[in-house]
């Protein structure tokens, strides 16, 4: 296969991968009463609060792409389900972060670990040379999709003309 082949390919898989997410993620939220964009909120805090810095409502907000009044909506909805829950930063106490609960941590276990029992098993057949390259493709790939996505949401939207 020549290197466009090998780039289309690449391409296709992507889309199907980030598909099946998105549908494993709807049966998630479904089975767990939960709108998705809990869910996406509910993965961002996770997410932050597993990489040691904490999202705040703000920050959520931001990279959810929703208004204060939204993203406090969101909040509630996830801290009343006991998935998430707020805190008084210890350096700032005017500074509130957000962190999952033991409820997210259970349910998440429950439907996700097998998952993660497959894909370690996957993951088995791969050298870490191989692994390596995979995660730097990923990273970059991740990058790429941020960058365009904040591209996108900056540029301002024009109208259509109408048709004459």
């Amino acid at each position: 296969m020549d290197a466009n082949g090998v780039r289309d390919e690449l391409v296709r898989l992507l889309q199907d991968y980030a598909g099946e997410a998105e549908r494993l993620g709807q049966v998630f939220a479904e089975r767990n009463a939960m709108h998705p964009t809990d869910l996406h909120a509910l993965l961002a805090v996770v997410q932050a609060d597993a990489g040691g810095t904490p999202l705040t409502p703000g920050r959520l907000g931001e990279h959810l792409g929703l208004s204060s009044g939204a993203t406090t909506a969101v909040i509630d909805r996830l801290e009343r389900a006991e998935h998430v829950h707020r805190a008084r930063d210890g350096r700032d106490r005017r500074r509130v972060t957000l962190h999952h609960g033991e409820a997210a941590a259970m349910v998440g276990a429950a439907f996700f670990g097998p998952l993660g029992t497959r894909m370690d098993a996957m993951l088995q057949d791969y050298t870490p040379d191989e692994l390596a390259a995979v995660r730097r493709f990923l990273a970059g790939m991740n990058e790429v999709m941020r960058e365009h996505r904040a591209a996108v949401t900056a540029t301002a939207t024009h109208p259509r003309p109408a048709a004459e």
